[in-house]
């Protein structure tokens, strides 16, 4: 088994484990869920940004390769994500706000609704977007991605021109069947704050897709 497999393993391995040990504390104390465990600057919501970014690493990794190779529109479609998954551990920790101890903007001040420095939780006149984007249509492009698309690649044709076209890592089955898993389980449990787990779920499943993609000869 190669270190790659053995890595891919591990993060699958961390994803069964996040959630076993989220239901336990969710049902020892709801308390310590809220406020110790799924808060702000948290063990899951650190997680979650280094998983992220972790990702990106790895997408930037094989950016590089391609870029060697004279593979250029390979290589530009994966900076793009890796750029794409750089923010989204960026605006998990508010961009270091609390690292480093800086105050929020005027700008964010007046329209960000938990007053940090992050676009996720701005209101936009009545539109909060984490309740309007980056929740449920975030939420629902992302099992797309983890559930369906592993099913349809490599029988729709076309469809497996496109996402090779475009550098698209695929989920292998082994993804859609924890993500599946992750979204009853986070579904059922009676916890507020639940959701900050699901993220750390595709933190987890997004680095071993971009390590392991099923594409892997076609854009790696």
């Amino acid at each position: 088994m190669s270190l790659i497999q053995q890595v891919d393993r591990f993060l699958l391995a961390l994803v069964v484990v996040a959630l076993v040990v989220s239901v336990g504390v969710a049902m020892w104390d709801g308390d310590f869920f809220q406020y110790r465990y799924a808060v702000e600057d948290g063990p899951v919501e650190n997680a979650t940004a280094l998983f992220l970014f972790g990702a990106a690493v790895v997408l930037a990794s094989h950016g590089r390769s391609l870029l060697a190779r004279g593979a250029a529109r390979l290589a530009a479609f994966t900076f793009l994500y890796a750029i794409v998954f750089v923010f989204g551990a960026g605006e998990e920790i508010s961009w270091g706000q609390r690292v480093f101890d800086w105050d929020t903007g005027e700008f964010f001040q007046e329209h960000n609704i938990q007053n940090e420095t992050n676009l996720h939780n701005l209101v936009v006149g009545e539109t909060h977007l984490t309740k309007s984007l980056f929740g449920p249509i975030l939420t629902l492009i992302i099992l797309t991605y983890l559930v369906v698309l592993p099913l349809l690649y490599g029988r729709w044709h076309w469809l497996d021109g496109v996402v090779n076209w475009m550098a698209v890592p695929v989920p292998g089955r082994r993804h859609a069947v924890l993500a599946v898993l992750a979204t009853v389980v986070i579904g059922v449990l009676a916890a507020t704050r639940k959701w900050e787990v699901y993220e750390l779920v595709f933190g987890l499943l997004a680095m071993s897709v971009f390590l392991l993609p099923q594409n892997r000869d076609k854009i790696v």
